[in-house]
């Protein structure tokens, strides 16, 4: 890189690379010395946060020239989720021909469906709400999209069982946050088939599955899928630069200067935009 490059950072700042989770286990995502911008610093010990004009970036923290071909709207458009959509298509073992179904179409769903499509999925499903999200489901890849508003949880069934020969979906991947969504996933999915659950980044509650009819008789394998690593951080950018015909700047919406933040997280939280974007320059 050269000075006047255009940077970007990837936000995992600091692992240890001696415990037992980076070295034998080899999931860099669970070591106990794990530090994430904007995240797991308080603005107390710097600026280590995304809401300001400067941010200090550590020693050692991946950085990378952003492409010329990349814009800085698709970049932060695509953002943490699409990097969380990179380990999410690893995890879910993804082949060409699996069908498949996301719950949940925000950021990180969105993204998801989008690398099932360029994976060769036949088939894609997105549940979520409110319509707009919907809309930009279909636009990022889906062939199928469910209000979960508009539709019953037996309704889903039918309609998912219809179009996958009475089965279910080879993969659903869980990107809602919700305990009743992972309750309805295993539903979904067919038998002998892979449930990936990577939106449940807080404690939601508890969620009622039967291990018996819903995972030991379905032969269902279960995996969870925890942050990302600098390996996916760098397929994200390549990623980036090959599929530029993907709306990923759509998935930021709006955009918003720092004496604006209350009313994009009010935004956010009212559903009335996928995700806020924050410029701190802009007046």
């Amino acid at each position: 890189m050269r000075e006047g490059d255009r940077a970007v950072f990837f936000d995992v700042h600091r692992t240890c690379g001696q415990c037992r989770a980076c070295t034998v286990h080899r999931t860099p995502t669970r070591c106990p010395s794990r530090r994430v911008y904007g995240i797991t610093d308080s603005a107390a010990e710097g600026l280590f946060g995304g809401w300001s004009q400067h941010i200090y970036l550590e020693p050692g923290v991946g950085i990378a020239r952003l492409p010329d071909a990349v814009s800085v709207d698709d970049y932060i458009g695509g953002g943490c989720g699409l990097l969380t959509a990179v380990h999410i298509r690893e995890r879910a073992a993804l082949d060409p021909g699996d069908s498949v179904l996301v719950q949940g179409v925000g950021a990180v769903g969105l993204c998801a469906i989008a690398l099932c499509r360029m994976a060769g999925a036949s088939t894609i499903f997105a549940i979520g709400d409110p319509t707009p999200r919907l809309d930009l489901a279909r636009r990022m890849g889906a062939d199928h999209v469910l209000s979960l508003a508009g539709t019953t949880a037996g309704e889903r069934l039918q309609m998912v069982r219809d179009l996958s020969n009475g089965e279910g979906v080879d993969v659903v991947i869980e990107a809602a946050g919700s305990a009743r969504a992972v309750e309805e996933g295993v539903t979904l999915v067919r038998d002998g088939g892979r449930y990936v659950i990577a939106g449940h980044y807080t404690d939601v509650g508890p969620s009622s599955i039967n291990a018996h009819h819903h995972i030991n008789r379905k032969h269902l394998e279960i995996r969870g899928c925890w942050g990302s690593e600098s390996r996916h951080f760098l397929e994200a950018i390549q990623i980036l630069e090959e599929h530029g015909n993907v709306p990923w700047r759509e998935i930021g919406a709006r955009t918003y200067p720092l004496s604006g933040l209350n009313e994009a997280l009010a935004d956010a939280e009212a559903m009335r935009i996928t995700k806020a974007l924050v410029d701190p320059w802009a007046d």
